[in-house]
C-alpha cells in the first residue's frame, strides 16, 4: 500500500461536502423558522440570510465558505507534487495530513464553539502546513 498526498485531498474534499450538508441541515430550518420560504425566494444569496440567522447556523455557513477558499490552494499544490513526482514522500505526506486534519478541526471549532483566538491558532497552523508544501512544490518543479 503505497502513502500518498493525495489521499488527504481526498479527505479534504469529502469532509467539505459534509459541511455542505451540516450547513444545509442547519440553515434550512432556521430559515423556515424565521418565516423564509425558499420555494418562493427569488435571486439572493444564502449569506444575504446570515445578519439574521442564529450565530450557529451562520457559522457553519462561513466554514464551508472558507473551505472553498483556502484550500483550493492545498489542492493546487497537491496536484503539483503529484506530478512533479513528490506524492510519495514522507514529509509531503506528513504536511498534506496536517493540513487536510488541523482544517477538519478548524471547521468543527468554528461551527460549534468559534472562538476566535483558538480558529485563528488552527488557521495559522494549517497554512504554515501548505507554505511548507507550496515550498516543496516549487522546489520538486525546479
Amino acid at each position: 500500500m503505497s502513502v500518498n498526498v493525495l489521499t488527504p485531498a481526498a479527505v479534504l474534499v469529502l469532509w467539505s461536502l459534509v459541511m455542505l450538508f451540516w450547513m444545509a441541515g442547519t440553515r434550512l430550518p432556521a430559515a423556515k423558522k424565521m418565516g423564509v420560504d425558499i420555494s418562493k425566494a427569488v435571486g439572493g444569496r444564502g449569506s444575504d440570510l446570515d445578519p439574521a440567522l442564529p450565530p450557529q447556523a451562520a457559522w457553519k455557513s462561513h466554514n464551508y465558505a472558507h473551505l472553498m477558499e483556502q484550500p483550493t490552494i492545498f489542492y493546487a499544490t497537491i496536484a503539483i507534487l503529484g506530478l512533479a513526482g513528490g506524492a510519495t514522500d514522507t514529509f509531503n505526506v506528513a504536511l498534506a495530513w496536517g493540513y487536510a486534519l488541523i482544517r477538519i478541526v478548524h471547521s468543527i471549532w468554528q461551527a460549534t464553539v468559534n472562538k476566535v483566538q483558538t480558529r485563528f491558532l488552527l488557521f495559522l497552523a494549517s497554512t504554515l502546513c501548505l507554505i511548507g508544501l507550496a515550498i516543496r512544490a516549487l522546489l520538486a518543479t525546479l
